[in-house]
């Protein structure tokens, strides 16, 4: 009894100092606009403490990767609340990972193991969620996902990128669609900021995704408009009048609309 006590306190710090790594980098990453370690280092450690968890049913923890999604909203900016909550995309890396998903999938709608799925795919551009809200095809918010319940309202600064119509497309346009996408700076266009930053003896951004994410979040609207932000959607919040069968359908629908897709 004594050594199970023992190794379940070890088992709990070494959870919890992953724990508090992982809050130390989405704090810089959300927040800050920084990346810490490298994509492949944050992912180990959240594989490490899924892992941990599905191994030992006593560990728990709000700040798991399991039970958050992003960081809390910024003070710089008003609270914005997401009605269909904001949620974040796992990741799949081998043939496995992607055979758990779909069986999840299949025990999730009580189908047969041997039902088909189709896939949707397209290709992943690395930069930060954005969600915009049109009414009657007039955009009236547009809101960062921050923590998935409440993001940050960045209206003004969203409505300065080209690629976001203020306006959808008015015979197609419902009453009430939310469009989420994802805000990015394309390769060329960012080492052109770069450069710009070290003309002006600015500080130079790491990656293209911090400068997306640094950008959309200036104070003054008139700074983001300066930035190289693109747009593109690929999914969805609000969508009452949402009647189409694949995910593809919709994809194409925000192309009559008037909206960018990947």
């Amino acid at each position: 009894l004594y050594l199970n006590e023992m190794q379940n306190k070890t088992i709990k710090k070494l959870y919890n100092s992953k724990i508090e790594l992982i809050k130390k980098y989405n704090k810089s990453y959300y927040s800050k606009n920084k990346s810490v370690v490298s994509d492949q280092e944050y992912d180990e450690i959240k594989k490490e403490i899924l892992a941990l968890e599905n191994k030992y049913n006593f560990l728990k923890s709000k700040y798991s990767p399991s039970k958050s999604v992003g960081f809390k909203p910024s003070k710089s900016f008003k609270k914005a609340n997401h009605r269909v909550p904001m949620l974040s995309l796992s990741n799949a890396f081998s043939e496995d990972d992607l055979l758990n998903f779909e069986k999840k999938i299949l025990n999730f709608l009580s189908q047969d193991i041997n039902t088909k799925i189709y896939y949707s795919a397209e290709p992943k551009i690395d930069g930060l969620s954005a969600t915009l809200l049109y009414k009657k095809g007039e955009l009236t918010l547009g809101a960062t996902r921050g923590d998935g319940n409440f993001g940050e309202d960045v209206t003004e600064n969203l409505r300065t990128i080209i690629d976001i119509p203020q306006y959808l497309e008015k015979k197609t346009a419902p009453d009430i669609l939310e469009v989420r996408g994802e805000v990015y700076i394309t390769h060329d266009e960012f080492n052109e900021l770069n450069d710009k930053q070290k003309q002006s003896g600015k500080d130079i951004f790491k990656n293209p995704r911090n400068a997306a994410a640094g950008s959309l979040k200036q104070l003054d609207p008139n700074e983001t408009a300066k930035r190289p932000l693109r747009f593109f959607a690929f999914s969805w919040g609000v969508f009452p009048q949402n009647n189409f069968n694949n995910h593809s359908d919709i994809i194409n629908y925000f192309n009559d609309l008037g909206l960018i897709t990947n």
